[in-house]
This record gives structure tokens, C-alpha cells and sequence, in this order.
């Protein structure tokens, strides 16, 4: 049974509405960790706000950035970073106008490869202990996601507390050093697609040797799942695992030597280092 949470007690808010906005959202309602009131979102599309966030229970959508910044506690900022400069401006204005009785705002960004120095030059209106650099992953929709995050501050507060409990509600959550931001964001961040294109891919084998579609996707991705939680739950090295499966001469180590033919191993670890390269790229 999939483990529920007390709600907290502010608002969040998200500007931006796509993927990964969602899947925070939608992670969080079905954890029980916030109530669908509790959250607001914008972006430039009314209408496919509306279509999307409305049957999460989600009725503030807006395509008004500065709403967000007034109502919310806790902002994730969920625009790509090259929309970035094109929102700056309607922070900054929402910023200034909050009354001096306001309390203080947490503002988390999820942009790849923008640093907490460039957010805090961008964004000077606010103070840089305020700002929180987060790389979180889709999976968080299921509440089985990974969170990497950092700030420029050491010190802890109520509201980055919430922020930990949140991420950590939603599955793996560490804070580190910002230097390892961009590599966690080629790995954990993008590494839900290169696991989808190996369900995919070994869903295809099954296919083409005579299993029905629909029966192929369901094996594979149960036996990817299984072997994760059996990484995750044994703690022995996938290594380790992998010698258990293989008997000498057998079906496993034939497939595994094909695997070692079409290198996989550094094509995965390439792949990895391409999207890390690329995060640096949009520092």
C-alpha cells in the first residue's frame, strides 16, 4: 500500500505547467501531501491548463506569472531555461509589490543547467538565501522519483524543510554540492527516457519472438521494476545480481554477451555524459 502523508499547510505554486510540473503536482496530491486547493499554476495557455490540471482538482490556473509569486509560499520555476528571460520580469514586478506584511517566499528552480549564481543576478529583487536549485525527475508522479537539490545557504528554515519533506515524500531526495547538479541531471533527471527506450527495446525482442504487445510491455516493465527494487532492497551490486542470473552455458549469458557486442554499457555512460555536457552548456 502506497504510504500517505499529513497535508501541509502552505501554497505552492508552479509557473509553467508542463511535464515535470505535473508530475510534482500530481506526485503530491497522491501522497496526501497537499490538497488540490493548496496549489496554483500558470502558463501561457489557458485553455490547456484547464484541460490538464482541472481533473487533478487544480482550479487556479492562470496565465498570469505574477499571481503565482502573490499567492504562493513555495514558486517552482518550471519554464525551460531559454524561456527564463521572458518571465523574469513579471517575478520581479510581483516581487515589488508584495506588501511589507508578507511572509517569506521560497522560489525553486527546476531549469536545467541554470546556476544559483546566474538565478540570483537575474533575480536580484530577491534574497539569495530564498533560492533553491532542484532536479527532480517525472517518476515523482508515481511517488517513486529522484530529487537532487542545494541552495547557497547552510542554514534551514520551515519552508525548505517543507521543501525536503515534499521531495523526500516523492521518493529518493539528497541535497548536494551544486557542482554535482548538472552530472545528477544527466543521470537521474534524463534517465527516465534511456530506461523507457530499454522497456521499449526489450519489449520488442519479446515481440518479434511471437509475445503479444500488450503482454510484452507489461514483462518488461515488471522485470525493470523488479530488478530496480531488487537493487534497491538487497543492496548487493547489480554486478552481483547479474551473476546470479547467469548460469554457465545458459539462455542469460548469451543475451548478456549480445549486450556486451552492441556496447551497451558505454553507450549508456555516453549518453549520460552527453546530457551532462549539454546541462553545462545551459549554465
Amino acid at each position: 500500500m502506497s504510504e500517505t502523508y499529513s497535508p501541509l499547510k502552505q501554497t505552492v505554486g508552479f509557473i509553467g505547467g508542463g511535464n515535470m510540473a505535473y508530475a510534482i503536482a500530481s506526485g503530491l496530491l497522491n501522497k496526501g501531501v497537499l490538497k488540490a486547493e493548496q496549489i496554483c499554476v500558470s502558463a501561457t495557455n489557458l485553455a490547456n491548463l484547464q484541460k490538464r490540471w482541472c481533473p487533478l482538482g487544480v482550479t487556479h490556473v492562470t496565465t498570469n506569472n505574477g499571481e503565482i509569486v502573490s499567492k504562493a509560499d513555495t514558486v517552482f520555476i518550471c519554464v525551460k531555461p531559454q524561456i527564463f528571460p521572458q518571465i523574469v520580469g513579471d517575478i520581479e514586478s510581483a516581487v515589488l509589490k508584495l506588501p511589507s506584511s508578507a511572509g517569506r517566499k521560497l522560489y525553486v528552480s527546476i531549469m536545467a543547467g541554470v546556476t544559483l549564481e546566474r538565478l540570483a543576478s537575474t533575480l536580484p529583487m530577491i534574497d539569495a538565501n530564498d533560492l533553491v536549485r532542484a532536479m527532480p525527475n517525472t517518476p515523482m508522479q508515481v511517488g517513486v522519483g529522484c530529487t537532487v537539490f542545494c541552495r547557497l545557504c547552510t542554514t534551514t528554515d520551515t519552508l525548505y524543510e517543507a521543501l525536503k519533506f515534499m521531495f523526500g515524500a516523492l521518493g529518493l531526495a539528497y541535497e548536494v554540492r551544486e557542482s554535482q547538479i548538472n552530472a545528477a541531471t544527466g543521470l537521474a533527471g534524463c534517465g527516465p527516457a534511456y530506461v523507457y527506450e530499454f522497456i521499449e527495446a526489450l519489449a520488442d525482442g519479446g515481440v518479434k519472438q511471437g509475445i503479444p504487445r500488450d503482454m510484452a510491455l507489461r514483462l518488461a516493465a515488471q522485470t525493470v521494476m523488479g530488478a530496480a527494487k531488487t537493487v534497491l532492497d538487497t543492496g548487493k551490486h547489480p554486478a552481483v545480481l547479474k551473476d546470479e542470473v547467469c548460469s554457465p552455458g545458459g539462455a542469460t549469458i548469451h543475451g548478456v554477451h549480445a549486450l556486451e557486442q552492441g556496447s551497451m554499457r558505454g553507450t549508456v555512460m555516453n549518453a549520460v555524459e552527453r546530457a551532462t555536457n549539454r546541462a553545462d552548456q545551459l549554465s
